[in-house]
């Protein structure tokens, strides 16, 4: 089974990282709430309390499978400012293993070099040259890279990971239980 990790640093975009972590959790996907501060309190881009699970400091990343970072502009430049997490995300994309980042948060991979030469997604005002190919897309898979461009994108950027980590049946039944849109969408699409 495919163990996630989610990064929560104070002002990060509430939805976009508590929607993600509802639909892994709907398809059955392990996935731990990670603070990035000193204890498990977190406090989102919009004043929302939450208690994450575990604290990044005393988090071994080798242990999972799939990193995901949310956005928010605050968030964003609290992750940024994580030289660990910036290793590990380095060492974990460039593996093969699958990374995830919404909205700002490609940002932190594009200015690592970690964009070059891949087609990616996000916030169009954190897009720079990044030396990737921007798509205008809601969410953007190239091979172990998924991108999302924002809050609205958060359902289709979810989505992306699950078409990874799960079958057409698993996904299938997400996307019902939550009345998607997409729910007969084929997985090429």
């Amino acid at each position: 089974m495919n163990r996630c990790a989610i990064f929560l640093a104070d002002g990060f975009e509430t939805c976009e990282g508590m929607i993600t972590v509802d639909m892994l959790r709907r398809a059955q996907i392990p996935v731990d709430l990670i603070s990035m501060n000193d204890d498990l309190n977190v406090t989102t881009s919009h004043g929302i309390h939450l208690t994450a699970e575990k604290v990044f400091s005393e988090t071994d990343l080798k242990d999972y499978d799939v990193l995901i970072l949310p956005g928010g502009k605050l968030g964003t430049a609290n992750l940024e400012s994580c030289e660990p997490l910036k290793a590990a995300l380095k060492e974990h994309l460039e593996s093969g293993k699958l990374t995830c980042a919404i909205c700002a948060a490609p940002s932190i991979l594009g200015h690592m070099g970690l964009l070059a030469g891949r087609k990616y997604t996000c916030f169009p005002t954190f897009d720079s040259e990044y030396g990737g190919e921007y798509q205008m897309e809601l969410a953007v898979t190239d091979g172990n890279l998924i991108t999302g461009r924002g809050m609205g994108a958060t359902i289709e950027f979810a989505r992306h990971i699950l078409m990874k980590l799960t079958d057409e049946e698993v996904l299938e039944k997400v996307q019902n239980g939550i009345q998607y849109e997409h729910t007969f969408r084929s997985r090429k699409e």
